[in-house]
């Protein structure tokens, strides 16, 4: 196939790059890859602040779905492949050999996609999250004048048909749990485009948004009636397979452990902690299960459930400043809203939206999904039982202060650009679930909320679930797990309310090599501590964070070479 003018010249460029010393060589690698992969993806690149690539306005683009656009797509990742392999892995410039590091994997595991898993083709919600992720961020994040981001808008919504039928091509069958959230996610963008953009459209623009958008919604109804009419009819195995699974682990975490010995390690660890809610719950005779229930009692409310958790955020804030745990980053952008629409199937509490890396002042979103008034009282009632007022705390913990928020922040503030970048969007997934839950902890161990055993007990039971979610990943994927076994373990081994587990098991079955994320940063967060405690036993919890944070999200064997780079001793092991 001929290769386009711009992998030509990417491929001219990385040859010349060859020519230079290896720190040169790597950060001139890294910076061309960074731009052109984000310029493949303009509705991530519009997330990340970045605008324009070589002259062409992105945030009037969107992702080009075609064919042709994959086969670039793969020759670009097989040049950047080809230049890594003449750099050393291992040279004198540590902060060169992380950023090696995270593109070796992201191009493998890129390529994983491209050539084996082809998402593309089975998947419809990548269509659907793309879409609305385009739209939504112009929207949302404030990065021009509103009638400027308008504009794009309008020129997005003229290349929505044209994506759809892309979608429509290259859809060759799919789970029908994917194609159910896709119709789910879909009429997320019908509304968005159809309410919440058309109100805010400026006049002088409304003229061309209605026939913009008019020509949007038919087909975004045309393709939900493929979705529904067509693609239903083709089913297919959500299940991503032993090989392919063992692969994309080995890239995604980036860890010494593979897939089976993660699952072993995890089974094990689910017991020990089951034990140490078995002793919290010495009072009720060891009943965790009575224990959790008693603690469940203590809720929010469907009305109040946003502003608890506002209040929770501020609490938070609060307590960090005080207790010197990590020293927090100097901009106050961070928004509690609802989660988007079209991103409910796959965050059904709540998630974390970080500012775009080369716009950091611009906002940051905590995520929290509301309960509908009109879902059966039970099901409310279980959803307030799952994130009672401990584990709504917990979750605004994790997801905003100080945890994804604040590591976010930190990876923002990385200097070069180029740099900053790749470790914010191409961040390691470890590193970042990781913080968020060993944070959390250290929040415990250092006294919020006075210590609360009802708080401590809560978090062992959101310890269960980070455990049960690795076991579950790897045992639906690889092990033919069935909806009955996930279900009973969730329910019955980690007391989750059926709301919360019925959640989880749609998420697992949505992804693959995310939900064990959590479980093995965490494990790598608690062990870089202790060795790093091993050669300066007085060094602070907030000096051990800065430094650590400070590097961005690389992967966490990286992480201890950059920390040992800087006093020049090897942690023990």
């Amino acid at each position: 196939m001929k290769r386009s003018a711009i992998l030509v010249l990417i491929t001219v460029f990385l040859t010349s790059c060859g020519r230079q010393n290896e720190k040169l060589e790597m950060g001139k690698l890294v910076e061309q890859f960074v731009y052109q992969s984000l310029a493949f993806s303009p509705s991530a690149a519009t997330a990340a602040g970045y605008h324009s690539h070589n002259g062409i306005p992105l945030d009037q683009l969107l992702d080009d779905m075609s064919e042709q656009s994959f086969a670039e797509q793969r020759q670009f990742y097989m040049a950047t492949k080809e230049e890594l392999h003449k750099i050393p892995q291992d040279s004198a410039d540590p902060e060169a050999d992380a950023d090696g590091m995270i593109i070796r994997n992201l191009v493998e595991l890129s390529l994983l996609e491209l050539n084996e898993i082809k998402s593309y083709k089975h998947n419809p919600t990548i269509y659907v999250e793309m879409i609305g992720n385009a739209l939504f961020n112009l929207h949302a994040l404030e990065s021009a004048p509103k009638e400027k981001r308008f504009q794009s808008m309008i020129a997005r919504l003229e290349k929505t048909p044209t994506v759809l039928e892309q979608a429509k091509a290259n859809l060759t069958d799919s789970p029908e749990i994917w194609n159910q959230v896709a119709r789910q996610e879909n009429d997320g963008n019908i509304d968005l485009i159809d309410q919440e953009l058309r109100k805010q459209c400026p006049l002088e623009l409304r003229g061309r948004y209605d026939k913009a958008a008019g020509t949007a919604l038919d087909s975004l109804k045309a393709f939900q009636t493929f979705l529904e009419k067509d693609l239903s009819k083709k089913p297919s195995d959500w299940r991503l397979g032993a090989d392919k699974y063992a692969k994309k682990f080995l890239y995604t975490m980036v860890v010494d452990t593979s897939a089976s010995g993660a699952l072993t390690e995890a089974e094990t660890k689910f017991k020990q902690v089951k034990q140490e809610m078995e002793f919290l719950s010495r009072d009720v005779q060891g009943d965790v299960r009575k224990k959790l229930d008693l603690i469940s009692r203590k809720q929010s409310s469907v009305n109040r459930y946003f502003d608890d958790a506002r209040a929770d955020l501020d609490g938070a804030r609060r307590f960090v400043k005080e207790s010197d745990l990590v020293a927090l980053p100097g901009r106050d952008n961070l928004k509690v809203i609802e989660t988007p629409e079209f991103m409910r199937g796959i965050y059904a509490v709540g998630g974390f939206n970080a500012a775009p890396a080369l716009e950091p002042a611009s906002g940051a979103f905590y995520w929290l999904t509301p309960i509908p008034k009109d879902w059966p009282k039970e099901r409310i009632a279980s959803k307030l039982r799952e994130y009672n007022i401990y584990g709504l705390k917990l979750l605004t913990l994790h997801e905003a202060m100080p945890g994804h928020y604040v590591q976010a922040e930190y990876a923002n503030s990385m200097e070069p650009q180029w740099r900053r970048l790749l470790r914010s969007v191409y961040g390691n997934g470890p590193y970042v679930e990781g913080w968020a839950v060993y944070i959390t902890e250290q929040m415990l161990d250092a006294g919020y909320l006075n210590k609360s055993p009802e708080l401590r007990m809560t978090f062992l039971k959101q310890q269960l679930r980070m455990i049960a979610n690795t076991i579950l990943d790897i045992r639906l994927h690889t092990l033919g797990m069935s909806d009955q076994e996930a279900m009973k373990l969730m329910m019955e081994g980690a007391f989750q309310e059926e709301e919360e587990a019925r959640a989880k098991l749609q998420r697992a079955k949505l992804s693959s090599c995310q939900l064990p994320t959590y479980y093995l940063g965490y494990r790598e967060w608690k062990n870089l501590r202790q060795r790093s405690l091993r050669i300066n036993p007085g060094q602070s919890l907030a000096t051990f964070h800065k430094r650590a944070l400070s590097e961005g999200a690389v992967p966490m064997t990286e992480l201890t070479k950059l920390m040992e780079s800087t006093t020049n001793v090897k942690l023990p092991k």
